[in-house]
């Protein structure tokens, strides 16, 4: 597949070395910047207005104010050195600047000159910077080359981090008229529409009544995908991403298939037929509260007794982490079942108990390795173990497929890399960097490809599952190498009239 620029080459994932630096390799890569009709609707100014250095300031201070946690981030970074190569960009680019305590500096020079002492009096023996149009662009450039993974976290021996710290520099930008349009107008159209494709409930319907006649012509058996359906005992949200595309629609037809043969009623919604929520990517907790008020919304006025969440890396992490806290209480739901749930929770139950049959023979031939995508991986939790998020997935795989061989132990699990779409990076202008994002996981997998003749790469995000497609053939992969979890169980479950 031919490139605008060059794919890096693979290496050994046990031999890894930190790769020679290339000062400004990153310097001209960004997303494209948000526009007034992109800003205004969020709250945001559209453009820079006179003053926008001072606002930002504000910003900053009212951010270190209110998350205490961000100004010890602040205070306490000795320059280690730990982090300096764990995160994926770095390692694929070079650039200096994506070391991830080299990008958090980019934060707290700005932080140390307003907010310090040493960095009022005497900022240039302490590398404290003034708020400038310079420093700014320099912000937005990398501050979007950072997904938000927490990689560099994991190996931090003071706790710093680093995705605070861009989301709130993200949260800065937006705040005086600096947003990313990718972000921002997906944001927009959930809050128009209900999803961040902008599909209109009209032809969300359609695309349902589509697939229940592919899933009879497949089996024979009258699997539903119902929508707005009153009184349906779970409510499911997935990413709109599930609706229209291949791999995504695979797991959709999973999830229903599932529900059929457990007998469990179900409903979508197309008030909150989105799972997503990038008001995570842009740091602002308001826009993420307004998303996960539409779940809320729509769980009350179609009177379920449950919500349970599709396969989306950020989604879960979202409602794990923030949904109780930003849209509850959830009073109105049974309290017999946790919230929220995790479809590979109830799956992992139902096979557990029995409650659905598996034959593995509908994935023959297949060598499956899984990619722990980083939002489940370091921003959730699942089941009640800790380490769920990984055994829990691993488990509805195994009842699924002949056989798993996980990568290298230094790639997976809590040391997971991103799969370089992630944070708010999975946009065409930024493919560069993506594809040199994913050259940590790329080699990971070639090792098990090479030695164990993996054949199939398991995630559970939309974005994952995105990113994937698009930057395996660059590196010699197959497309079609690359699925979901629930896409597996939909080609093992056995329904009725298989019985």
């Amino acid at each position: 597949m031919a490139a605008p620029f060059d794919t890096p080459v693979l290496g050994d994932v046990d031999e890894r070395r930190i790769p020679a630096l290339k000062v400004g390799a990153m310097a001209e890569s960004k997303p494209y910047v948000a526009t007034a009709a992109h800003q205004e609707p969020l709250g945001f100014p559209g453009v820079l207005e006179d003053g926008w250095e001072k606002k930002a300031i504000g910003r900053m201070g009212e951010l270190l104010g209110k998350y205490r946690s961000l100004q010890v981030f602040m205070d306490i970074c000795v320059k280690c050195g730990a982090c300096t190569d764990k995160c994926q960009y770095f390692l694929g680019t070079g650039d200096p600047k994506n070391m991830p305590v080299a990008r958090a500096d980019l934060f707290r020079s700005v932080y140390r000159r307003y907010f310090t002492t040493a960095g009022k009096l005497t900022p240039g023996l302490v590398g404290a910077r003034d708020m400038t149009k310079e420093v700014l662009d320099e912000w937005f450039n990398y501050f979007h080359q950072c997904s938000q993974c927490r990689r560099c976290s994991v190996f931090c021996p003071s706790g710093i981090d680093t995705a605070e710290i861009s989301m709130a520099a993200r949260d800065i930008m937006d705040t005086i008229g600096q947003g990313q349009k990718y972000c921002n107008e997906i944001i927009g159209k959930v809050h128009k529409v209900g999803n961040n494709l902008g599909l209109p409930a009209p032809a969300l319907l359609n695309t349902l009544e589509g697939l229940e006649e592919d899933i009879l012509d497949e089996t024979g058996v009258p699997v539903k995908l119902p929508i707005d359906v009153h009184g349906a005992e779970v409510l499911l949200v997935t990413p709109s991403a599930d609706f229209f595309a291949e791999p995504h629609v695979l797991g959709l037809i999973g999830y229903a298939k599932v529900f059929h043969a457990a007998g469990v009623s179900w409903t979508l919604s197309t008030l909150a037929s989105e799972a997503g929520n990038f008001g995570m990517f842009i740091g602002n907790y308001e826009q993420m509260r307004k998303i996960s008020m539409r779940i809320r919304d729509a769980a009350l006025a179609l009177g379920v007794k449950r919500i349970i969440f599709g396969e989306c890396g950020h989604a879960w992490r979202v409602a794990y982490s923030f949904l109780n806290t930003l849209a509850g209480p959830w009073d109105f739901l049974d309290p017999r079942y946790p919230v929220p749930q995790h479809i590979l929770e109830f799956t992992n139950d139902l096979i557990t108990r029995k409650g659905i049959k598996l034959d593995k023979s509908g994935n023959d031939g297949m060598v499956l390795t899984v990619h722990d995508s980083c939002n489940v991986a370091r921003g959730a939790r699942m089941g009640d173990r800790p380490g769920g998020q990984f055994t829990i997935p691993r488990d509805v795989i195994r009842a699924s497929v002949p056989k798993l061989i996980d990568m290298h132990p230094d790639t997976i699990c809590e040391k997971t890399f991103c799969c370089g779409g992630g944070g708010g990076v999975l946009t065409d202008e930024l493919l560069d960097l993506r594809l040199k994002g994913a050259l940590p996981r790329m080699e990971a997998i070639k090792e098990v490809a090479d030695r164990d003749q993996v054949n199939f790469v398991a995630m559970i995000c939309a974005i994952c599952k995105a990113q994937f497609t698009k930057v395996l053939p660059y590196y010699g992969f197959k497309m079609s190498m690359a699925g979901g979890v629930h896409q597996l169980v939909s080609t093992a479950i056995v329904l009725g009239n298989e019985q």
